[in-house]
């Protein structure tokens, strides 16, 4: 190999190395490596959060249950108030009112017993189906501070069930509710309820 053509190699490796040095500089030096602290561009996320509304929940309608409500059924199941409650007319009262009579009754109104909490507080002052379908879902929501110590009745066919066969207990039954009682209380509550309660009548 002659002079020259060893120059020649020298001089490429010497020039390759400088390239490689000053790339690897320039790259340490221009671009940041550093992790970021924020976005460079900051991306506005909509608080949804508390903008949703949030839908009470209430006792799904029956009233349109009642008309065909199984009242034999609903009379098995009062025997779990039976402990608490007579039933026949002029009956005793015990841990609870006597319930002879309650459909249409005044609210607080049967004689020689002492309420708890507040009856009529919300809603009419009698017991109406409408109110005691809600008394019947949650009586503590219903009636703060009573000393009933019942849950409630969860199905909508439950308590419709219950409520028909107390409006037997009477010497004059109340009439059952016409369409536009009905419509009037479906639209006391929300649709998503509604559609269940529906849901529930058709099986």
């Amino acid at each position: 190999m002659g002079g020259m053509e060893f120059n020649k190699i020298f001089a490429a490796i010497l020039v390759a190395g400088i390239v490689a040095m000053l790339s690897g500089f320039f790259a340490d030096n221009i671009v940041n490596s550093e992790e970021l602290k924020e976005n460079a561009y900051p991306i506005e996320v909509a608080d949804t959060g508390s903008s949703v509304p949030q839908l009470e929940k209430k006792a799904e309608p029956i009233l349109a249950l009642l008309a065909t409500a199984d009242i034999e059924r609903g009379q098995k199941m009062s025997k779990a108030c039976g402990a608490c409650h007579s039933f026949d007319q002029g009956g005793s009262n015990g841990l609870g009112p006597n319930l002879w009579g309650i459909v249409g009754q005044t609210k607080q109104s049967v004689a020689g017993y002492s309420y708890s909490g507040t009856l009529n507080a919300d809603g009419t002052n009698s017991w109406t189906y409408e109110e005691l379908n809600k008394f019947l879902w949650k009586p503590k929501k219903y009636a703060p501070g009573t000393k009933m110590n019942y849950a409630g009745l969860k199905k909508p066919s439950d308590r419709a069930a219950l409520i028909a066969w107390l409006r037997t207990l009477s010497g004059s039954q109340a009439a059952l509710p016409n369409a536009g009682r009905i419509a009037a209380e479906e639209a006391e509550l929300p649709p998503a309820v509604v559609e269940e309660a529906a849901a529930g009548a058709a099986h």
